[in-house]
């Protein structure tokens, strides 16, 4: 397919709009019903729609600020610290100073399309910006800046392939979400209240009351807290002999990008991550999670976390169990970058149930966390199906009428 493109300014194709702060010393406006967003919503938010931030401004707030009323279906795009978090209104709301934000002109450019072009050329935005401390684009160099657009029904086919993968990423992503609620629901209500326990049931030990025939151990006691290596002592030789390295960011993240470490594949075996190991961060951002973003080397600031005794389901849920405390333990020590020892580990008690009980929570919770393992999976790849469909459909070089969209 050979696209017709047509190109504006951005200023051509709808209305830009910033945003404002209505004064944090008058009550009266905030605490309304009027959406507010600021960047730090957008920081780590998922879903593509948005109705409302942290904070709500009341319409008084509104008036003497500003801030403007945006339609349902305005892109939302920061332009300022950092340049690029994207979002798109479900309702009527506003934003801060921090935003630019495009209202479509609907006979020329399709909002999803617009959302998608934004995602394909953050960089050229950002090259486009200004600043020494950070860096901002103006109202002026945005309604400025050039982009090219096929007509409004090829957008509007474009937009439908990515938008058909992306939903499907967002019915997952909710349903991990609710995987994970169950499981955390499930992990306090029979390993922390011992449901279906009586107090007769409950015998005293160095945990507190736990049922007969229970063990108390701990972290260390259940699993292999593996650290991982300095990885730049092992350069690759050849990109085809290269591991990705997984650090603290590519866990935060979720993925890898182009400023990613490489790493050469002849490292030691547990020093390799796969798809569904345990990774547990206890430096800097400390957090555990299952990692799903393929093979790849381990950082020295991470913990692979396994076990030949016991289920993946039963140490991820203890050691998820105890990293709030482990947060409070290296903010408390932190003087560059908070992290916690091993010694904290061997501090941390674990309740091991008696065999017929461990062997039945285990029917209830393993398959819980292998759906969740599996979903993760799916959404690498789904993502990984978008963002390599997005530049070549929004160029033209695959036809949007050859995609199989049925996922």
């Amino acid at each position: 397919m050979s696209l017709d493109f047509k190109y504006y300014k951005i200023d051509d194709i709808g209305e830009v709009v910033s945003g404002g702060t209505p004064s944090t010393s008058k009550n009266e406006y905030w605490y309304g019903d009027i959406g507010w967003i600021t960047p730090k919503d957008l920081s780590s938010y998922e879903d593509i729609y948005i109705s409302r931030g942290e904070r709500n401004i009341s319409s008084e707030g509104l008036n003497n600020s500003s801030a403007k009323l945006v339609p349902k279906n305005t892109v939302l795009m920061t332009s300022r610290a950092p340049i690029g978090y994207i979002a798109i209104a479900k309702n009527e709301l506003s934003t801060n100073q921090g935003f630019k934000s495009l209202i479509c002109d609907e006979k020329i450019c399709h909002y999803k399309y617009f959302y998608y072009w934004l995602k394909l050329n953050i960089k050229y935005i950002i090259n486009n910006s200004n600043g020494s401390t950070f860096k901002e684009i103006s109202g002026g160099t945005f309604k400025n800046l050039e982009i090219s657009l096929p007509s409004i029904n090829e957008q509007k086919a474009i937009s439908s392939v990515l938008w058909t993968i992306d939903e499907k990423i967002s019915v997952l992503k909710r349903i991990n979400k609710n995987l994970t609620k169950l499981i955390d629901t499930n992990f306090k209500n029979y390993l922390l209240n011992f449901e279906n326990y009586s107090e007769d049931d409950l015998v005293s030990s160095e945990f507190g009351p736990i049922p007969k025939e229970w063990e108390v151990n701990n972290l260390t006691g259940i699993a292999n807290y593996q650290n991982g290596l300095a990885m730049q002592k092992f350069p690759p030789e050849t990109p085809e002999d290269s591991f990705k390295v997984l650090k603290i960011k590519e866990l935060r993240q979720g993925f890898f990008d182009e400023s990613s470490d490489l790493c050469s594949k002849n490292i030691k075996e547990e020093c390799i991550v796969y798809d569904g190991d345990v990774i547990f961060s206890w430096s800097g951002s400390l957090l555990v999670d299952i990692w799903t973003g393929g093979t790849c080397g381990l950082n020295q600031h991470l913990f692979k976390v396994t076990s030949s005794n016991f289920d993946k389901w039963f140490y991820y849920c203890w050691t998820k169990f105890y990293l709030d405390q482990f947060i409070l333990i290296a903010k408390d020590k932190a003087t560059t970058m908070g992290h916690i020892k091993r010694q904290h580990l061997e501090e941390s008690l674990v309740l091991i149930p008696d065999e017929e009980t461990y062997y039945n929570l285990t029917i209830l919770f393993k398959p819980l966390f292998e759906y969740l393992t599996k979903n993760k999976i799916e959404i690498k790849k789904l993502q990984s199906l978008r963002d390599t469909l997005l530049p070549k459909l929004m160029s033209g070089k695959i036809d949007v009428s050859k995609i199989n969209c049925d996922l």
